[in-house]
């Protein structure tokens, strides 16, 4: 398994708090880093933001070019035909990272996951399917792709997670974000959605709300 090249931010000295944040297609670990800045639960305490840069894939709904992809898409229709077995690959180099941290000395509870539509949906596969508990998965503008196939860790079975998304987003619809809250809540999660006014993209609004979310864990205030 070839190792994810990632871009790496701390805030402070020694953190034992590591977030890692999946980017999505065709973009790269850079995409979020200039959101560190925005964020204050960082800025109290030492956090290590953790941005990987995905392989390079043929996609097929862009006529096979090779660009990052977390894996390969097979048609934009409603549900989103992807390949699942590039997508649980990619969980496993994630996983490799999650590894690393702890061999740093960050326990498994203070590891966050996240990403962003296609990081998004391999976020959604590792963080419920982890073995040892994980602080916490937040989802932006993405949907569940592997809700059907999943095998759900029991560590993480009480997982906070926070679903953000887009009203008027033209790529990933506002429906698909809605579909992975009601699966999640099927399989007794207790999910935080907020949509926001803005299309396939992030906004200040949504920092803050992401801010507050980990505030609140990275505190102790679960």
């Amino acid at each position: 398994m070839t190792p994810l090249e990632t871009l790496q931010i701390d805030t402070g000295d020694n953190p034992q708090t590591s977030i890692i944040w999946l980017h999505g297609l065709g973009a790269s670990g850079h995409d979020f880093e200039p959101v560190v800045p925005e964020f204050r639960f960082s800025r109290e305490q030492p956090v290590r933001f953790i941005f990987p840069h995905a392989p390079e894939l043929p996609v097929t709904i862009n006529g096979g070019m090779v660009m990052p992809a977390w894996y390969d898409i097979l048609a934009m229709d409603v549900d989103r035909k992807v390949d699942a077995e590039q997508l649980r690959a990619s969980a496993a180099m994630v996983a490799e990272l999650i590894r690393a941290e702890r061999e740093r000395g960050v326990a498994s509870e203070n590891i966050i996951l996240g990403g962003f539509s296609q990081g998004g949906a391999v976020a959604y596969e590792l963080a419920l399917s982890y073995p040892e508990r994980l602080g916490s998965l937040f989802a932006l503008s993405t949907y569940f792709a592997t809700a059907d196939t999943i095998e759900l860790s029991e560590a993480n079975r009480k997982l906070p997670i926070f679903i953000g998304h887009g009203r008027f987003d033209p790529i990933v619809a506002e429906s698909l974000g809605q579909a992975a809250l009601r699966k999640l809540q099927d399989l007794g999660y207790e999910p935080e959605f907020q949509s926001y006014g803005m299309e396939h993209s992030l906004c200040l609004e949504e920092v803050r709300d992401l801010d507050a979310f980990l505030s609140r864990l990275t505190s102790g205030d679960r």
